[in-house]
């Protein structure tokens, strides 16, 4: 099935940048949306940015001139690019996608969610 895979969170001053890199593997799929969301402690999964196949974006109200979200079709990858990192900007990071995966059906629906990886922004 798809899997996604993720990689780049780590601890990061206020003002600094991460670009956090998730990549989707299977056997036959075409992926539609691909985002990345996050969860603070205490606090529910909430949307950062998310990109469609055609390259369209959202992006939180409080990531907005901050944050790129990126995509390779053909590497079947989304990044975010993070800049001006601030402190409430900690959490976890977790890429997702909504496509189709062939190997399991002529149009099996799939939405998977990589690992999560942690950004941690501090002194």
């Amino acid at each position: 099935q798809v899997q996604l895979v993720e990689s780049g969170g780590g601890l990061v001053q206020p003002g600094g940048s991460l670009k956090l890199s998730c990549a989707a593997s299977g056997r036959l799929f075409v992926i539609n949306t691909m985002g990345w969301y996050r969860q603070a402690p205490g606090k529910g999964r909430e949307l950062v940015a998310d990109i469609n196949a055609a390259g369209s974006t959202n992006y939180a109200d409080s990531v907005k001139g901050r944050f790129i979200i990126l995509r390779d079709n053909a590497k079947n990858s989304v990044f975010l690019q993070m800049n001006n990192l601030k402190t409430e900007d900690t959490a976890v990071y977790y890429c997702n996608a909504d496509g189709i995966d062939y190997a399991l059906g002529p149009a099996h629906l799939v939405r998977p969610w990589g690992q999560g990886t942690q950004v941690t922004v501090s002194l």
